[in-house]
């Protein structure tokens, strides 16, 4: 059995039932919308972030969830759907998960319009069944990723990024959505309890081990075989160059700068940038970060009692830094 479905065992039943919620929380009067929404929910991802809600509401609530867990679910997947299609847009990217994006088949205006659209069935989603603390969550989240990804732009500008800034950076733009998750999923069954904070903690602490391994696809992975150097070529400072660049002589750190900011398109200079971050221990030290990220998530599920629900979060944790894509 993959992985992915090994995670999703104690809760298939809930994702099954979801997907048909999920789809409902979508719908609407206007047909081009409702044909651009039924494009949407038949390319879905792995579904990680509804998982999340449903294995930690399971975890805490000896293994019974209810509506506020579905509501929270469907919120947290309206939100992030609507991140994603007007991210493509900023990035003028005319592909999301190997298919066409919303923004290449509808064009720019329709594609921010439909992210508005979902980003509003998700609000009152929550404010319809009066869900205000579930509202507040994922409203932190919305605000977070915003910051995050204004931060990173800012950043990218003068390439000054040092380590506890790019900790900022992830934390905001990655992480903050999954601790929403797993927050969301504690807050639908325990609301005003501790656990709420462990648990988005707890995802927090993923969605940093997530981020970091990302970059490190930068550099090239087993499966890939060739590293990418999108992000050098996008001008991202991740940490295995935060770390090389903080490693490197006074000469050496004007060709960084120099070849991030005057020759990001250049394959060769990509190409001897990339080798130059190996060479300095970038790659050693980014994994033993995540890895510390990944240990310190484990360690909070060590607080509560062993069910398979709680096997499948650790499952997911090590899924996480283990992934090959």
């Amino acid at each position: 059995m993959k992985i992915v479905e090994q995670i999703k065992e104690p809760v298939r039943k809930e994702m099954d039932l979801f997907e048909s919620k999920f789809r409902d929380a979508m719908s609407s009067k206007v047909a081009l919308l409702n044909r651009i929404t039924h494009y949407i929910v038949n390319r879905k991802g792995k579904q990680m972030r509804p998982m999340f809600v449903f294995l930690t509401a399971k975890l805490l609530h000896n293994g019974e969830i209810n509506e506020r867990t579905y509501r929270g679910a469907s919120v947290i997947e309206l939100i992030h759907t609507a991140t994603l299609v007007h991210d493509d847009v900023v990035d003028e990217s005319n592909k999301r998960r190997g298919f066409f994006s919303i923004n290449a088949l509808w064009k720019n205006k329709i594609a921010v319009l439909v992210g508005d659209y979902l980003l509003s069935k998700g609000l009152l989603l929550s404010i319809d069944h009066g869900d205000f603390d579930l509202l507040r969550i994922i409203s932190v989240a919305v605000r977070e990723m915003s910051e995050g990804e204004l931060l990173q732009i800012e950043k990218a500008r003068r390439l000054d990024i040092t380590e506890d800034v790019y900790y900022d950076i992830i934390r905001q733009k990655t992480a903050t959505l999954i601790a929403a998750c797993c927050s969301l999923g504690a807050c639908s069954v325990k609301p005003e309890s501790e656990d709420v904070e462990v648990f988005r903690k707890f995802g927090e602490l993923c969605g940093m081990a997530f981020q970091i391994k990302d970059d490190l696809f930068d550099y090239g992975n087993e499966r890939i075989g060739k590293p990418t150097g999108i992000d050098i070529k996008e001008q991202k400072m991740t940490l295995p160059l935060i770390y090389a660049l903080n490693k490197c002589s006074k000469k050496e750190k004007s060709w960084v700068i120099n070849s991030i900011k005057n020759h990001n398109k250049n394959k060769k200079r990509v190409k001897e940038l990339i080798s130059f971050v190996k060479e300095k221990g970038g790659l050693e030290y980014a994994v033993e970060k995540m890895l510390a990220f990944k240990d310190e998530a484990l360690e909070l599920l060590t607080a509560y009692p062993e069910s398979e629900y709680r096997s499948a979060l650790k499952l997911m944790v090590n899924y996480v830094v283990d992934r090959e894509k």
